[in-house]
């Protein structure tokens, strides 16, 4: 399915700032259709003096009309000549009849989406238009709080006609468990006093230690009874409560956490009142705790691996420099080597959160520690990459890290010893596969001589068994040798 701005773009009608507007809107569309108890539909001209419908939303708190998503559909004709009214005089028109779809009878109200004027003197002008489809298929008595989430609707529905909404200085990211209106809905006055509350909202606000009716009551009186002496609140948290700002925080005590967001209301712009969404995010508080807890104690393993891994491989870079045997020494390098690879992983993954690492970063710079150690003093070698890795999972960059670390140390060793020449890695990644090749202008290795050594034992180790991929080496003397590494991604995928 196409997204929003793929479908709005598709017109050719529409700017970045167009876009981005009814981006915003479509993001509380949710928002709306609760509101109204009904779906909401966006639709943006077309190039044919038609329209298609961008955006979908179904109700929460009713039954929806639309069993199948109608994205991407073209106005039906008993819509058309409303959508089109409301699009061209930027006013709200509504069905002088009920509507009959698929044999449920409806009502559509077709409200303009009018973007606010981004230059001194610039006109507003509607960009879509927005519809509201309500079931009529199961009227009942409307409840006081129907009543009052309709009115909610009607207000932001204004809003919307006349620019005032969406709010472009809300927040553009909702915080994991942003309160929707079935959580809990407080109605404010323009002086900030409540004139309904949802059950919901009265108690989360009953579990932060208020006692009382909500109605009636001023919200930052309320607010300010409910917090401890001395505790440290968002500097946001007066205006937000006040009803003057289109913001979110966080109210905490007793060890209940609410969020709240509030939704300024305006009539042309002078401001009306508020709705106040809240939810109780107690739970979900505890467990992003939680997590930042256990992602700092993992950063800090990693870190204390990595210090004691360079502990390592300093202690047998000393023994290698003390020993009088060549051989001894050699393999001494090795293992200092090939610990200290493994330690610039680590090294990444102490710097962040997630448990992923950008390899092509790590490889940087354990081909720079390989290309040092590794040349003798006849043998100077020139390292280049291209392609790139990507990211991958930590337990599969330390294997793959370890695997290129030899290879390359190999091709400089002993295909470029006692010379000039090239190693190049090339990097090929798809959506299924991770190719890796290694490539030297060495003397190659005689036939027979491949896959003998310790090195290469490792290397088949470790993308064999750990990586679940395959390894192949063509050689030929006086050409250089080539190693192709192949890792399938749906095993790499599988770790992360």
């Amino acid at each position: 399915m196409s997204t929003l701005s793929e479908l709005v773009y598709a017109q050719g009608r529409s700017s970045e700032a167009e876009v981005e507007w009814l981006h915003r809107l479509a993001g509380d569309g949710q928002l709306l259709s609760d509101l109204a108890f009904a779906d909401i539909v966006i639709w943006v001209p077309t190039t044919d003096d038609s329209f298609i419908a961008v955006a979908h939303t179904r109700p929460s708190s009713a039954a929806t009309l639309f069993y199948r998503d109608i994205v991407g559909d073209r106005v039906r004709p008993q819509w058309r000549t409303q959508v089109r009214e409301a699009f061209t005089t930027g006013q709200i028109v509504d069905s002088a009849s009920p509507d009959w779809f698929e044999e449920t009878p409806t009502r559509v109200r077709a409200v303009p989406i009018v973007r606010e004027p981004v230059r001194a003197g610039e006109s507003p002008a509607a960009i879509g238009v927005l519809t509201r489809h309500t079931n009529l298929g199961e009227a009942r008595t409307p409840s006081r709080q129907q009543i009052t989430f309709n009115d909610c609707a009607d207000d932001l529905f204004g809003m919307i006609a006349s620019g005032d909404f969406p709010d472009l200085s809300a927040p553009t990211g909702p915080r994991r468990g942003a309160p929707r209106a079935a959580d809990g809905l407080i109605r404010l006055d323009v002086d900030g006093i409540t004139t309904f509350a949802s059950p919901n909202a009265l108690s989360a606000f009953n579990r932060l230690g208020f006692e009382d009716e909500l109605e009636g009551e001023s919200l930052v009186e309320v607010v300010t009874g409910i917090l401890p002496e001395k505790h440290q609140f968002d500097e946001s948290l007066p205006v937000v409560v006040a009803g003057r700002a289109p913001w979110r925080t966080d109210v905490e005590a007793r060890g209940v956490t609410v969020s709240l967001r509030t939704i300024p209301l305006r009539d042309h712009g002078n401001r009306i009142g508020a709705i106040v969404l809240c939810r109780d995010v107690t739970e979900m508080r505890h467990q992003e705790q939680e997590l930042i807890t256990k992602d700092a104690t993992i950063r800090e393993i990693h870190h204390r691996v990595k210090n004691n891994l360079q502990t390592v491989a300093s202690l047998l870079r000393i023994q290698a420099r003390r020993t009088p045997s060549e051989e001894a020494r050699d393999n001494l390098t090795q293992a200092m080597r090939r610990v200290s690879a493994i330690a610039v992983v680590h090294d990444t993954l102490s710097g962040g959160l997630a448990q992923t690492v950008d390899f092509d970063d790590v490889f940087d710079r354990v081909l720079k520690l390989v290309a040092e150690v590794a040349a003798g003093a006849n043998t100077r070698a020139q390292t280049r990459t291209s392609g790139r890795f990507g990211t991958l999972p930590s337990e599969y960059a330390t294997p793959l890290a370890l695997a290129l670390t030899e290879l390359v140390t190999n091709a400089v060793e002993h295909g470029l010893a006692g010379r000039e020449g090239e190693v190049e890695i090339i990097a090929e990644r798809s959506e299924q596969r991770l190719e890796v090749r290694v490539r030297d202008t060495g003397s190659g290795l005689p036939e027979g001589q491949v896959g003998r050594g310790l090195g290469t034992q490792i290397v088949r180790t470790l993308i064999q068994g750990e990586l679940g991929g395959t390894i192949d080496w063509h050689t030929a003397p006086g050409e250089g040798t080539e190693v192709t590494i192949d890792v399938p991604l749906r095993y790499i995928d599988r770790g992360a």
